[in-house]
């Protein structure tokens, strides 16, 4: 598959994923809208955020910091914790795991372990942590079924 179509598959994820825009209290990001927040970006409007501008920031923030260089599905699973949980722990899991296509189920049991630990260590998080987990069960899936 071509990279500019990986790259479309994933976004595709993401976007859905992601959703439009949200402004929760309790949300560290502060208000976000498919995923770009405002602690991330504080230079934007993010409420006026376009699809487009938001796939943009994602090509050079979140897919050519490391997912380019990956192969399917491991770049999916980069990519995804990049936007969810930052470039940084996305880089972080993929130091744990070799980096081959078959580490993706590891990477992603890394990403439980460190949303339960979010949970542990901060229980106002709890509000989320069905959700993300939901998100790693739907990731999963969305890999079998390719």
């Amino acid at each position: 598959m071509a990279a500019k179509e990986e790259f479309e598959k994933c976004v595709a994820f993401v976007l859905e994923r992601e959703g439009g825009y949200v402004k929760n209290p309790k949300d560290p990001g502060g208000e976000t809208k498919y995923g770009i927040s405002k602690r991330a970006y504080p230079f934007l409007t993010i409420k006026h955020l376009t699809v487009d501008q938001a796939k943009r920031i994602y090509y050079t923030d979140y897919w050519l910091r490391g997912a380019q260089s990956l192969e399917w599905p491991l770049n999916l699973c980069f990519f995804d914790c990049a936007v969810n949980q930052g470039t940084k722990k996305a880089r972080e899991f993929l130091a744990i795991v070799n980096s081959t296509k078959s580490d993706w189920r590891k990477y992603l049991e890394l990403r439980r372990e460190h949303y339960r630990f979010i949970v542990k260590s901060r229980p106002s998080q709890k509000v989320f942590e069905k959700g993300w987990m939901n998100r790693i069960s739907e990731l999963e899936d969305f890999i079998n079924k390719q």
